[in-house]
């Protein structure tokens, strides 16, 4: 089990005085699809309900910086940063807002200028979590910047630290740190939880989720009707917010039981529940958002017929959009590719897998 750590343990000592001219470094980050979501926050980054995210393993953000030392460090932190070879400035305002919620934790940022360059081994509006991945990613790479200033850290304290941090420019983010299972967010019941950073699943994990499938069904590539944080706003007000904390808190240790039984069928049951309630969410918020799409709802009502028909173990869960995670063992690739080709037989698919 993680120790649990404060806000102050991850403030660094004073920088040495001899600094390199220039760094370069290069990192990668994985996205990941929440099981239990966490849906609307309070102060700086912080969850209303604990989060627990299965992390891909092909579905990455691969980053590089270049930092050439400044004559002078500023008040300000300097950085361009490019995407697939173009300079993206919507991002960029992103990631001056995340720079200036962990300056006190990177005291040498400023004391540098930046140039980031990003790319996605997936494409981008394909229903996985880029902002999870982005910021992760360029995370690690700060961590990275710092041991090469400061000393090389303990590897579980790089990764809490690197999780703290991505936290605080997109709360999924914190979930892409550690592999397999994550949970993100306090939990009366998970021992370690913390809404500053997250934590590997504390317990063992039942084989039948060894190299579990994520498909990701692309149904609507398009841009996003609602923006997350946008999203997470909409809950502040929303009749059902008290009974979707405790629901989200008992639907937790639902799931941790069955990831630790192997029980495919609660497992199943819980993560549905948790897609359709994010969604219902939204649908009743104000003002109301449905993002569901009409292929999105005939891929859910098909899967759920041939599922009672033949009792095979495939599951779907949904993030804020149109697109289908489809979740199940990897014995059942070849049942699911002949279920899509004939169901949706144009549909755009990434295949990807739990680490």
């Amino acid at each position: 089990m993680i120790k649990q750590f404060s806000i102050e343990d991850f403030r660094s000592p004073q920088l040495p005085s001899n600094l390199p001219e220039a760094i370069q470094l290069r990192e990668e980050a994985p996205s990941n699809i929440a099981l239990i979501k966490y849906w609307g926050k309070s102060g700086l980054q912080i969850p209303m309900n604990a989060s627990l995210s299965f992390t891909l393993s092909e579905s990455k953000t691969v980053t590089g910086a270049r930092a050439v030392l400044r004559e002078k460090a500023g008040d300000d932190v300097r950085f361009e940063f490019y995407f697939e070879g173009r300079r993206n400035k919507d991002f960029e305002k992103k990631i001056h807002t995340f720079f200036g919620r962990i300056a006190d934790y990177i005291p040498g940022l400023k004391a540098y200028e930046w140039r980031f360059e990003s790319r996605n081994t997936f494409p981008h509006s394909s229903g996985i979590a880029s902002s999870a991945s982005g910021f992760a990613a360029l995370s690690k790479i700060l961590l990275s910047f710092e041991q090469t200033l400061l000393g090389t850290y303990d590897d579980t304290f790089a990764s809490v630290k690197a999780s703290f941090l991505a936290r605080l420019g997109s709360g999924s983010a914190s979930r892409s740190i550690f592999p397999g299972i994550n949970i993100w967010g306090h939990h009366p019941d998970i021992p370690g939880s913390s809404d500053l950073y997250a934590i590997p699943f504390p317990y063992e994990v039942h084989p039948v989720f060894d190299h579990f499938r994520d498909w990701i069904v692309l149904i609507d590539s398009g841009k996003k009707q609602v923006s997350s944080t946008q999203g997470h706003a909409l809950i502040d007000t929303h009749p059902f917010k008290n009974q979707r904390i405790s629901v989200a808190e008992k639907n937790m240790n639902t799931l941790i039981a069955a990831i630790k039984t192997g029980d495919l069928e609660v497992f199943g049951r819980i993560v549905e529940a948790e897609a359709l309630m994010l969604h219902a969410l939204m649908m009743t918020s104000e003002p109301d958002f449905i993002l569901m799409k009409p292929d999105t709802l005939h891929l859910i009502l098909e899967l759920r017929r041939w599922r009672a028909d033949e009792k095979i173990p495939v599951f779907f869960t949904l993030d804020a959009g149109a697109n289908v995670h489809l979740l199940f063992p990897d014995s059942q690739v070849n049942r699911v590719e002949h279920f899509l080709g004939a169901i949706l037989p144009q549909v755009k698919l990434i295949r990807d897998f739990v680490q």
